[in-house]
């Protein structure tokens, strides 16, 4: 059976035409024009940590006994904490996010989750995506509905944007936006030295009014493959910053966000993903590892962000599907738990703790309890820096945790 992605693949012969979708320019020609100044439009950046972070040796409560009985391996020590309050710190390898703290760019919301938590990844994952339980109907995810219900007659050429090699989260699908995954810039592009391809897709936009048959389906994915191909060409080889990112994959992820942001193009949501935090083994030297990849990376990009001036404008939230077991198994490691910390970053967070650390004397199934429903932080998002009413996104009214500066 031939469908309409088949039939853009066959007719036109490029990936990077059928990756992107969304809403096609109404004047092809100007579709290249970048915006020339900052919009004032506030950009979301989610930072997915894949695989289950273990929150208690991120900010670890280093002065409770029950803390180092239970980690006799893996406890973080006083003296190596990196000081958040008088009895908790961040693991010594999360420097980044130390400095983002000491510079009140980090609000470290704690003990967030949900009720009956699931210890799978993927159910989990999926909770956190859609807001929904299994035995609901999940066609779409939280930040979809977002796109859905924020789309105008005007609607953004490219209103969100997945950077990276992964499947693209299901908090991204919606019903009526197609968001396109991007493995790089360069393959962000469109590969057409001939400029022939670049005629094919403007004559099949020019052809006639988009509408709902297949015609209108491809004039819709060229015209807006187009309209992003000739963005980033313009600003390609254009970005320059002072700041030093570190040389790993995620920082290399939030650059080219930086550099998408300051191109002047409207998207308002970017995703990417940070993945190893499965640590049910030897967890001391692979956690050390990805909190330095995580901290550093965050601590760069809000650093360039600042320099680009954009730093008032964008909202960086890290999370987890969950956090481990209060106790390290005979593994070294630890194993699916419940609550964690979520980080929001950048220039208008409430810097420092927010809410209380979760009880180690109080636990439910060995796991520490949450106190903060994870839609609480998303109402925060949406209500407090999307301007949108969160409500009929996330399925019901929450109320959102004091983490941005009014």
């Amino acid at each position: 059976m031939t469908t309409r992605r088949n039939f853009l693949k066959a007719s036109i012969g490029a990936s990077a035409v059928v990756s992107i979708g969304g809403t096609a320019p109404q004047i092809l020609s100007q579709a290249g024009a970048a915006e020339s100044k900052p919009s004032d439009e506030k950009i979301l950046v989610m930072v997915q940590l894949s695989g289950g972070n273990d929150g208690l040796n991120t900010v670890a409560p280093f002065k409770e006994s029950a803390y180092r009985k239970a980690r006799p391996t893996l406890a973080v020590q006083a003296a190596d904490a990196l000081k958040i309050e008088n009895s908790y710190g961040f693991h010594p390898a999360a420097q980044g996010l130390s400095n983002l703290l000491e510079n009140n760019r980090l609000a470290i919301v704690q003990g967030v989750g949900y009720a009956n938590p699931n210890r799978s990844h993927f159910e989990s994952m999926d909770i956190w995506h859609t807001c929904q339980r299994k035995t609901a109907v999940r066609n779409d995810g939280w930040l979809g509905r977002f796109l859905d219900n924020t789309r105008t007659d005007d609607a953004l050429d490219i209103p969100a944007i997945h950077l990276g090699h992964e499947k693209q989260p299901l908090a991204l699908s919606s019903q009526d936006i197609r968001v396109p995954s991007v493995k790089s810039l360069d393959r962000f592009r469109l590969n057409d030295s001939g400029k022939q391809l670049r005629k094919t897709v403007t004559n099949i936009a020019k052809s006639a009014s988009p509408s709902g048959d297949l015609l209108g389906f491809v004039q819709t994915s060229t015209g807006s493959a187009l309209s992003a191909s000739e963005q980033i060409e313009a600003a390609s080889g254009q970005y320059k910053t002072g700041i030093t990112y570190p040389d790993s994959g995620l920082a290399q992820k939030l650059k080219t966000v930086a550099q998408l942001i300051d191109s002047g193009l409207k998207t308002r949501i970017y995703y990417v993903t940070l993945d190893g935090f499965d640590t049910h083994s030897r967890q001391a030297p692979a956690h050390e590892v990805l909190l330095r990849e995580l901290s550093g990376a965050l601590d760069a990009f809000v650093r360039d962000l600042d320099e680009h001036g954009h730093g008032d404008r964008v909202l960086t939230m890290s999370f987890s599907e969950f956090g481990r077991r209060l106790q390290e198994n005979a593994s070294e490691g630890t194993d699916h738990g419940a609550a964690a910390p979520a980080f929001l970053a950048g220039n208008r967070v409430k810097s420092g703790l927010i809410g209380k650390h979760p009880s180690l004397h109080d636990l439910q199934d060995g796991d520490v309890k949450f106190h903060t429903d994870f839609r609480q932080v998303y109402a925060t998002v949406l209500d407090k820096w999307l301007e949108v009413e969160s409500a009929p996104i996330l399925g019901g009214k929450f109320s959102p945790v004091q983490a941005l500066q009014s």
